[in-house]
């Protein structure tokens, strides 16, 4: 009862004065007139323990990852450490790539587009490696747990507080399991009690698909470690001979218990036995012995067994409460950042109901607060999977229960990792895309020699899918996926975004110009003069679709795709306005960029009023394909725009008509994007709702796109681009920008979401929004810039205002953005902070 007691003295001791935060210093006035009702908590709500693995709880640091299952008897935890990945560092050349190419390209030229296609499976290499799963940390309770009321059990993900908890009760005694995952530590936390004393027992022991032993160290802790395959296989108990070494690793547990109660005991030498205590924490750390894209594991100095012990000696005077308290002033200072309200009636659901019901009912009710939930999931998931010094989100982000994970857990470069970082700017979480910048700086290092060998160019070169080793060359198989050359080009685009939407002009000199210099040098000598004029990519694809060919063969190669120009065009408008930044309008590269793009082709329309998707008006064998690739000037691009195109603005309206609203999940979030473009709320709106099916894991086969209990969005099967891509889109819905023109509520679905409040978002030239709307008209919105003098036009509804603002001035407009309130943010801040 002693320690008991302390417990309850550290948690008073610690209490958390959170920091004040971009949501916190402006509130819009006379805020009463429109009704609100008190904020849902944003949690994630079971009444039992996960079936499946799309039941379990995700929570993660950025580098390690776990799903909570929340057994009763038993349980598991399933880790992920990011950098468990299959393979070496490869040779991504091919010395025959330009013999092929040449052959490639004279079958296009003389119209032959299914022989070329055929041919273009020359140009192929080797697929990616494969992301790994680490393992389970298990645990098994004596069997008096197996009569547990199970009116009683609960099982919640926490947003706010970023934390897991499962609680239930056997007879009169409640049980209760926290888990949170530290990115200041750098550990995995569980803590679990009891309300009775000497009344919680159980053993836990790791176990692992991989290759692998565990062992006990000392009285206390458990030590597993393992070994990656060196190749592209199934681990096997026995390792072949000609198995090269893979990434080694290891997961130490360590378990403190509340003092003078209860005992811990080592059994079989690998699994800790806790007997009749009031609570124990675990605190488990785990590592690996990557060094980084380019070096071999066998070649690795890196042990990552004194790495882990490191980790808990730094952590070994951290009580429990300093831990959490730690994690959590961490965590919230990113995610507190915005906040996001919608009003809704008596009839929806409320914080009780279970998620997964709320998903089910959402088609009758519409439940506005489950669209603020899956919002701010997507933002918890990406500061849960990718942090600074991290690697980048993969497919499934940190999250994988597999050694053979679907499409190998690895990054697709031809929207899937593009669209895992879509909600980073606009969503107040530009630190997270630091891995991605990481990633990209690696990619040009294995993506200068593909260019070199292959494609005999100049600048560094990507395509369709990658992994940790920074593969640049083709895919394997099929030119329809395979062959993708631009993979590198549109990840540059992000390059840009964070410059415009930062304004750190030291990262667009010294980190991001460097690499969209390189990336526009091969799209220069990528591109060759077309018979008619215009500069041509040749061969070309619009990702993973076909076409009939006018023999009436299907095919999926020809030229100048609709995207592979508008990415070019992208590249090249960065290109040119980077250089007025930096000073470098008179560089050579700058001047032969200005020539080739008058020489690009236009955006063409086709016959039938859509936007073209290939150079030429080719027949379509499937117009409900998933991808939208033609689209991407529209959105992520900025080459069509409302205001400077409403005739290609028309052509993509119809575009996206002729595509329908089936289709995974990540489809269904772009095209809410593309909606939002076009400033077409009803139709944003219409797919926003599109998403909110829920998935039968043991039938998913059966749905295209929609949700899982755990609110993780469905390809099917998991893919984690569509819970990024949700929250995205949906702000996008809320604030469009440029770097001069902010537009306000562009498409909200003034019916649907009548009242609502969102602060914290970010436009373009590092401005802070804050909005709140009533009646499905804007009501107030507040913007500041904390370090930039600005000259912003505000549009909204065709009202356009021409606004100076002041670094460090809050700027209050009423509904016809006219100025009602100045404040100074430091005045604001302390107001927020006292």
């Amino acid at each position: 009862m002693e320690m008991e007691k302390k417990e309850e003295e550290e948690e008073r001791e610690w209490t958390l004065v959170q920091r004040p935060l971009d949501k916190d210093l402006w509130k819009p006035t006379f805020i009463e007139e429109v009704e609100f009702p008190p904020p849902q908590p944003l949690k994630i709500n079971f009444n039992n323990p996960a079936s499946h693995w799309t039941d379990a709880i995700p929570i993660g640091n950025g580098r390690l990852g776990a799903m909570v299952w929340g057994g009763v008897i038993s349980d598991s935890l399933n880790l992920n450490e990011d950098t468990l990945w299959t393979g070496n560092p490869h040779d991504y050349t091919n010395p025959n790539a330009p013999a092929a190419l040449s052959e490639v390209r004279k079958l296009v030229d003389d119209g032959k587009y299914a022989e070329a296609t055929d041919s273009a499976v020359k140009l192929s290499d080797s697929p990616s490696e494969v992301y790994q799963f680490l393992g389970d940390m298990k645990l098994e309770f004596d069997e008096s747990h197996g009569e547990y009321r199970k009116e009683t059990y609960k099982r919640e993900l926490d947003l706010d507080n970023s934390l897991a908890r499962v609680t239930y009760s056997v007879g009169e005694v409640v049980f209760t399991r926290e888990h949170f995952v530290s990115f200041p530590d750098q550990v995995i936390v569980v803590k679990i009690s009891s309300s009775k004393s000497n009344s919680l027992s159980f053993t836990v022991c790791f176990d692992s698909k991989m290759h692998h032993q565990s062992y006990s160290k000392g009285n206390n802790r458990i030590v597993m470690e393992g070994s990656c395959p060196g190749k592209r296989i199934p681990p096997r108990l026995n390792f072949e001979t000609d198995n090269p070494k893979g990434i080694q690793f290891t997961a130490i547990l360590d378990i403190q218990t509340s003092d003078g109660d209860g005992s811990v005991h080592v059994l079989d030498d690998r699994k800790l036995q806790v007997k009749d205590c009031d609570w124990a924490v675990m605190r488990l750390v785990a590592s690996s012995s990557f060094e980084g894209p380019f070096v071999k594991p066998s070649e690795s100095k890196k042990d990552p067994t004194s790495e882990c012990l490191r980790v808990l000696d730094s952590i070994k005077s951290l009580s429990y409460s300093e831990l959490y308290a730690r994690h959590l002033d961490d965590y919230q200072s990113l995610f507190h950042r915005v906040s996001f309200q919608l009003s809704k009636d008596s009839k929806s659901v409320g914080e009780e109901k279970i998620t997964a019901d709320r998903v089910k009912s959402f088609g009758d009710d519409e439940d506005p607060s489950l669209v603020e939930l899956l919002f701010q999931y997507g933002r918890y998931l990406l500061i849960s999977c990718s942090r600074p010094g991290t690697q980048v989100a993969n497919l499934q982000g940190i999250w994988n229960k597999d050694i053979e994970p679907p499409w190998d857990g690895a990054q697709h470069l031809n929207v899937n990792l593009q669209m895992n970082y879509w909600p980073s700017l606009l969503c107040n979480l530009h630190e997270c895309q630091e891995p991605l910048f990481d990633y990209i700086s690696n990619l040009s290092v294995n993506g200068s020699k593909t260019a070199k060998v292959n494609y005999e160019a100049r600048g560094w070169v990507t395509h369709q899918v990658s992994d940790i080793w920074a593969k640049t060359s083709p895919d394997r198989g099929q030119a329809l996926w395979a062959l993708w050359p631009m993979g590198g080009a549109w990840l540059c685009t992000h390059l840009w975004e964070h410059y415009s939407y930062t304004m750190d002009k030291e990262f667009l000199e010294h980190k991001a110009y460097p690499l969209i210099e390189g990336c526009a040098l091969f799209l220069l000598d990528w591109l060759i003069e077309g018979r008619d004029g215009f500069l041509e990519t040749n061969p070309s694809t619009s990702p993973e679709h076909m076409f009939i060919a006018p023999d009436g063969k299907p095919a999926s190669v020809s030229y100048s795709s609709t995207m592979d120009i508008a990415i070019v065009k992208e590249i090249f408008s960065i290109v040119v306005n980077a250089s007025q930044v930096l000073g470098k309008k008179e560089d050579d590269l700058v001047g032969r960029v200005v020539k080739a793009q008058s020489k690009l082709p236009p955006t063409r329309i086709s016959r039938d009023g859509s936007i073209m998707e290939w150079a030429l008006d080719f027949q379509d064998p499937e117009v409900h394909h998933r991808h939208v690739s033609h689209l991407f000037g529209l959105f992520p691009g900025h080459t069509i725009t409302p205001e400077k195109n409403p005739d290609l603005c028309k052509a993509a309206d119809y575009t996206l008509f002729k595509r329908g609203e089936e289709g995974p999940g990540w489809s269904t979030t772009w095209k809410t994007a593309l909606w939002a473009r076009l400033r077409n709320s009803e139709n944003a709106y219409k797919m926003v709702k599109h998403l909110f099916v829920l998935v039968d894991p043991e039938n998913e086969s059966a749905y295209e796109g929609g949700l899982y209990s755990n609110l993780f969005t469905a390809h099917p099967p998991f893919q984690i681009d569509a819970n990024f891509g949700f929250s995205g889109a949906l702000a996008e819905m809320l604030v469009q920008s440029t770097l001069k023109d902010i537009y306000l509520l562009p498409a909200l679905p003034r019916e649907k979401w009548a009242n609502g409040l969102v602060k914290g978002l970010k436009a373009r030239g590092g401005t802070t929004v804050n909005l709140c709307w009533k009646e499905g008209n804007l009501h107030q919105v507040g913007i500041w810039s904390k370090d930039k003098k600005s000259i912003l036009k505000l549009n909204y509804r065709g009202i356009t205002v021409v606004t100076n603002t002041l670094p460090g001035m809050i700027y209050t407009f009423n509904n016809r953005l006219k100025c009602i309130n100045t404040c100074n943010l430091s005045d604001a801040a302390a107001k927020a902070y006292f």
